[in-house]
């Protein structure tokens, strides 16, 4: 049962969004009192929203440890990213979810002094996604977006690593389950995508049968002259939508958890910018 007589401050959950997310938070596994879920959730929202440290959350949030214990325990238990699914899932069928255009891009993030150092060794932990660039260490989110500039999948790279490389991989991740039988929602009209996109994307989404918005590079041009070859066409209509990703990014990077790394495991990073992206869903 949800207590709307819960008083509602700036960056906390609304009644009407516990609702959605409760039923899919973990419980306890014994009957020992503990501090209420939404009382912890609303702390990890706090904290990605004003960019504080765990020790620092105000104490209305129960105990620090406690909500960084449990964010580390649903962190690595797919919690966030069951509850971003189940999200989208409710959208669709409240209002079906705009495939007809799908932009995808990507943007880079300063990784602080603090991120580094993690141990190394681990079978779970091949690499943190934190790369050397020219503005020093960084971490890259590649995305995708709807129609309406709303986050479908996303996947963090070092800040080095090409964009062209984890385009599948964003792909593969966009995945709209339906309330009621049929197969997920996988495969969207269009995709928008910026100059620097690779051949190798346009044949990727013509063997998948998605029209692709995305200009070509002057080289890329150059050489279907010198071939004799016809140049790609461009859906100039659809490649203005471009905007939705960039306006997608600003929004997420409102959070000043998200604008700047802090974190030194990339699984924790994820899952901050997982509830970043729940909440732009959320009614």
């Amino acid at each position: 049962m949800v207590d709307h007589g819960v008083v509602v401050r700036r960056h906390e959950l609304t009644d009407q969004e516990w609702e959605l997310l409760a039923p899919l938070i973990p419980r306890a596994a014994t009957g020992r009192p503990r501090v209420e879920d939404r009382q912890v959730v609303n702390g990890m929202v706090y904290k990605i929203r004003t960019g504080i440290s765990w020790r620092d959350l105000p104490e209305r949030y129960g105990p620090w440890k406690t909500v960084h214990e449990r964010f580390r325990r649903w962190s690595a238990d797919g919690t966030w990213d069951r509850l971003l699914a189940h999200v989208q899932q409710h959208c669709d069928a409240v209002g079906p979810v705009d495939l007809t255009v799908v932009c995808v891009d990507s943007t880079t993030v300063r990784a602080h002094q603090h991120a580094a150092g993690a141990r190394k060794g681990g079978q779970d932990r091949p690499g943190e996604a934190i790369g050397r660039s020219r503005g020093g260490p960084t971490t890259k989110i590649h995305l995708a977006c709807d129609g309406r500039g709303r986050p479908l999948a996303f996947t963090l790279t070092a800040g080095n690593v090409n964009d062209c490389t984890r385009f599948e991989a964003v792909m593969a991740r966009i995945r709209i389950q339906r309330c009621g039988p049929g197969r997920p929602r996988t495969r969207p009209e269009r995709v928008v995508a910026d100059k620097g996109s690779s051949t190798k994307i346009r044949t990727y989404l013509r063997r998948r049968g998605i029209k692709a918005a995305i200009p070509e590079r002057i080289d890329q041009v150059n050489g279907r002259i010198r071939r004799g070859e016809s140049r790609c066409r461009l859906d100039k209509t659809a490649y203005r939508r471009r905007n939705l990703i960039e306006r997608c990014f600003n929004r997420l990077t409102h959070n000043k958890a998200l604008a700047t790394r802090y974190d030194k495991r990339a699984r924790h990073y994820q899952a901050l910018v997982t509830i970043a992206c729940l909440r732009l869903w959320l009614p």
